[in-house]
């Protein structure tokens, strides 16, 4: 068996906050409990709304909960010519396409299929972007180029249970470089992911629809297929997910063990420990006969 390798990859746009404290707590846990290693990934891609000086201070939050990664830090901004290199190959293959379309040619190309709040990509530039030039790249999601990869994506998450979704009707040609000529999160987290060796992705559930655009990048670009486990989500006071854009605080740590019980609490872990260290082995020990 490939030894377990896990990962934590915030986005440095705002320190760690309460939800993102469980992602984290439970990433650890699960590759501690597993004997494996632990990975901290700065997703830095979307550079503009990066602030400064916030990836060391979420570094330094998770060292303070005892969150400690078994290598060096990796940050996405370093990484743009294995981001270009995987373009390139879907490009050469057929499977990535120019798109000449601005947000509002998209919304004026007809009502469309709306998911969350923006529309599926009616594939307006599939067949080529005339005597416009390419503002981004997507991923055609509505043909079989390959012959054998089906167009409805089946997964097993290890507390969500079996997951489907039509990659065609439900996400539609998903962007893999955006007009501003940044990376797009799909392809930077899947690249970084099979060069880090990552086995076992473990994450909030509100990624968990972004799993089939990654399964479909992986058999595309013939990378392994990690594990994936997502987390219960903390909510805020208007029920919708804690997250940095709703006004999610930072965390406060100047307690912690608190900060852990409570992060805890959310994974379903109730100990009784006098130190965050404590607390820490007491919550691997729980968490493998909780996933066991």
């Amino acid at each position: 068996m490939t030894a377990y390798i896990g990962r934590f990859a915030p986005s440095p746009t705002g320190p760690l906050h309460a939800g993102s404290l469980v992602a984290a707590l439970g990433s650890w846990l699960d590759a501690r409990a597993h004997g494996g290693r632990w990975l901290l990934r700065i997703e830095d891609v979307d550079l503009p709304r990066c602030k400064p000086g916030v990836d060391r201070l979420i570094i330094d939050q998770l060292a303070r909960c005892g969150l400690l990664p078994d290598e060096a830090p990796l940050w996405q901004s370093q990484r743009d010519s294995l981001y270009a290199q995987a373009l390139q190959q879907l490009q050469q293959s057929g499977w990535a396409y120019g798109c000449a379309c601005s947000r509002k040619q998209i919304e004026l190309a007809g009502p469309g299929q709306q998911r969350d709040a923006e529309l599926i990509y009616p594939g307006t530039c599939r067949a080529g972007t005339g005597l416009r030039s390419p503002r981004a790249w997507r991923l055609l999601s509505s043909a079989d180029l390959a012959g054998n990869l089906p167009l409805t994506i089946t997964w097993q998450d290890r507390r969500l249970g079996l997951q489907t979704q039509r990659l065609d009707s439900e996400v539609g040609d998903f962007v893999l470089k955006r007009a501003d000529g940044l990376w797009a999160y799909q392809l930077a987290v899947v690249i970084d992911d099979a060069a880090q060796g990552i086995t076992d992705i473990v994450r909030g559930a509100d990624l968990a629809d972004n799993t089939p655009r990654q399964i479909r990048l992986q058999q595309l670009l013939g990378l392994p297929h990690p594990r994936y486990l997502h987390l219960p989500l903390v909510l805020g006071p208007d029920g919708r997910k804690l997250s940095k854009q709703n006004g999610a605080q930072a965390l406060d740590l100047s307690e912690p063990l608190a900060a852990l019980r409570q992060a805890g609490s959310v994974l379903g872990l109730q100990l009784d420990a006098s130190s965050p260290t404590e607390w820490l082995a007491q919550a691997v020990v729980a968490w493998r006969d909780l996933m066991a």
